[in-house]
């Protein structure tokens, strides 16, 4: 596998793209709110929905997004010098959707929990990552590796 500054095409990503799609179930408090993140600012595609849940396609995904009122709190884990939810999902990007999606969302106004940056420099599980919240609370972890193949290396 080749790369370069920019990273990977998808075309090289087979640890990711011969993976089974994963189903994730979630709390969120507001739908409407919740189908204008997922749907508005993420463009996520909508699947299926009745009164209290809604599906979409998370980069490939199924995420079911139900509505509860009390989703309860999160803690936090210090991971390389950021405070990260111990509750939450995400995707891993090629190196170069990574930077588009992050710098998309800063231009469209989001606040970042954690902002964009690269984690664990120089060592075997170097990685691009960024964290934002959904209406409810929900914390999602984008992240990306130049190298694909060490996204499980030890």
């Amino acid at each position: 596998m080749g790369g370069t500054d920019r990273g990977l095409a998808a075309a090289d990503w087979p640890v990711v793209l011969t993976r089974h799609p994963f189903h994730l179930a979630v709390p969120v408090d507001d739908l409407d709110a919740a189908r204008r993140f997922y749907g508005g600012v993420l463009g996520c595609e909508e699947g299926r929905s009745a009164d209290r849940w809604l599906d979409v396609d998370f980069f490939g995904h199924q995420l079911s997004l139900h509505v509860h009122e009390d989703a309860g709190a999160v803690g936090t884990n210090g991971v390389d010098g950021d405070d990260v939810p111990v509750r939450h999902f995400g995707v891993v990007l090629p190196w170069a959707d990574w930077h588009a999606l992050h710098t998309r969302l800063a231009a469209g106004g989001l606040t970042f929990r954690i902002a964009p940056r690269v984690r664990f420099q120089g060592e075997v599980g170097e990685q691009g990552t960024f964290f934002v919240e959904d209406p409810a609370g929900n914390a999602l972890e984008f992240k990306s590796f130049k190298d694909p193949a060490r996204l499980f290396a030890r």
